[in-house]
């Protein structure tokens, strides 16, 4: 049986003596176990990264940038075993795997400019013979802990930025998909990252809050749901650690009466089923607007939703595969019999999908509620799975309302041909990324990726600029250089810039 253990200065390392089985969500078969680490394996990434991270942070910025072009270069031209390997421990089809490292990758390619962005500001003649500059300097360790979701996107997303400014950086993934992050740290080193400066520990709770704890851990990032966010954050911050947590997510998507119905059905289908619903920007709640739209709306979905395919990971026709786990499966079910029990229409139900040839699969098939009403728990909370909602608004103000008065506020988005509209619903919703026209709006890597409410835990959101301030300290530095003629003033009284 395969072991996936952990990758620490440059080199394969044992992990702890505990072990966690690693599914093929496909065939629901255990294809490898992962070893469970702690504080002891831990101390051992940190102590690589002590040792690694003053040379790597005195590296000049187009150096540490090579390194990101040449990542970039081996990434792609492994993307095939990449994809694969995700796939068979995520349940992902094979494309949206691809596009989960693309994502990472573009993050990269922000981090290829990092010598643009780490310039720092410089005022000359502040005052009579003084100048004054800052500088961007890095933390020193920083650690990312990363869901099962995106195993190749998140940990990118992380330790790209936090390595490119000069950090060394501890990544604790997911124990459901662990080897994708393991062989991206291989092929740092192959792209000529020292050793010690990207470390991966393997873990559960155990490993969490082994990171949370250590003082020579400065920063740490995390992905997840919301309820263990905040608690990252509270004892991360306790530690006294820069703590940036991202939560759950129950993100909207308005539908006007103006709207192109058939690319709103088309952006569902994509939006609310892929990746089997296992994406914090997915699109499980749809709103339209006015009892009219509703019903078109309604009458459309239904045989789209009937034309998905549901396959197994290498199927190339599939548009999503299976779930990660035999539990998360269970939970999404009762998550549909709780729908059904709150009095919501079940339109379209998933539940007892099988597919031939690999009945104990972790496979649901797509689903579609009506009339789904805001005091519901299905509603309020996050099923993260193939499930479609429709929560009918009666007017623009309602649908504004939605969103902006449910608990997560990560993304939504709004169809519509009136540019009015758009503009408004953009400028009054209260949640963090805003779609139009556009239903899942992930921001490009120069941007900011960031929730709002109980989606994100902390002031500083993911990658671009925003990451570049969350993995650097600034320093500022006010300087005077006499010419010798002057007979120094007053030493005791405070300087000012008249």
């Amino acid at each position: 049986m395969r072991i996936v253990e952990n990758f620490i200065a440059g080199a394969a390392a044992a992990g702890g003596n505990r072990q966690s089985d690693i599914f093929d969500p496909n065939s629901g078969q255990v294809q490898a176990r992962v070893a469970l680490g702690g504080a002891a394996e831990l101390q051992k990434a940190v102590d690589a990264a002590k040792a690694a991270q003053p040379a790597w942070a005195a590296t000049n910025p187009q150096r540490r940038a090579r390194v990101m072009f040449r990542f970039k270069e081996l990434v792609e031209q492994n993307m095939e075993e990449l994809a694969h390997l995700l796939s068979s421990e995520h349940g992902k089809v094979i494309a949206d795997a691809k596009g989960d490292i693309q994502r990472g990758l573009e993050v990269i390619e922000f981090c290829c400019g990092i010598p643009h962005v780490l310039k720092g500001e410089y005022t000359q003649g502040a005052g009579p013979g003084i100048d004054v500059y800052s500088m961007r300097q890095p933390l020193g360790i920083g650690a990312g802990i990363t869901p099962f979701n995106f195993p190749g996107m998140i940990p990118l997303w992380m330790a790209g930025v936090a390595i490119a400014v000069g950090n060394a950086f501890i990544l604790k993934p997911s124990e459901r998909d662990p080897s994708v992050p393991v062989r991206l740290a291989e092929l740092f080193k192959e792209a000529g990252l020292p050793d010690g400066i990207l470390n991966v520990v393997q873990g559960d709770k155990e490993m969490v809050d082994a990171i949370l704890d250590h003082p020579d851990i400065a920063a740490v990032s995390f992905v997840g749901s919301s309820d263990i966010a905040h608690y990252v954050y509270q004892r991360g911050v306790a530690a006294g650690k820069r703590v940036q947590a991202m939560g759950g997510a129950k993100n909207h998507g308005i539908v006007m009466p103006d709207a192109d119905l058939d690319q709103v059905v088309n952006d569902l289908s994509g939006a609310a089923f892929g990746s089997a619903g296992e994406r914090c920007m997915a699109l499980p709640v749809v709103v339209p607007v006015g009892e009219d739209t509703a019903n078109r709306l309604r009458e459309k979905l239904i045989p789209a939703i009937a034309a998905l395919r549901v396959g197994v990971s290498t199927d190339a026709e599939a548009h999503y595969g299976p779930v990660v786990t035999a539990q998360h499966k269970a939970r999404i079910e009762n998550y549909i019999q709780m729908g059904v029990d709150e009095g919501a229409e079940l339109v379209v139900d998933g539940r007892g999908f099988t597919l031939q040839g690999h009945e104990n699969g972790f496979f649901v098939g797509p689903t579609l509620f009506d009339h789904v009403k805001t005091g519901m728990r299905t509603y309020q909370e996050e099923i993260f799975g193939p499930v479609l909602q429709i929560v009918r608004a009666k007017d623009f103000e309602e649908a504004v309302s939605l969103p902006s008065k449910h608990q997560y506020g990560n993304g939504v988005a709004i169809f519509t041909r009136n540019g009015h509209a758009a503009r408004e619903f953009a400028a009054r919703v209260n949640v963090g990324m805003v779609g139009i026209n556009v239903p899942i709006p992930v921001p490009v890597a120069y941007h900011t990726f960031g929730g709002w409410k109980r989606s994100a835990f902390g002031d500083t959101n993911q990658h671009g600029m925003e990451g570049v301030k969350f993995w650097t300290k600034i320093k500022t530095v006010t300087a005077r250089w006499p010419d010798g003629s002057a007979d120094g003033g007053n030493a005791f009284v405070i300087p000012t810039m008249g």
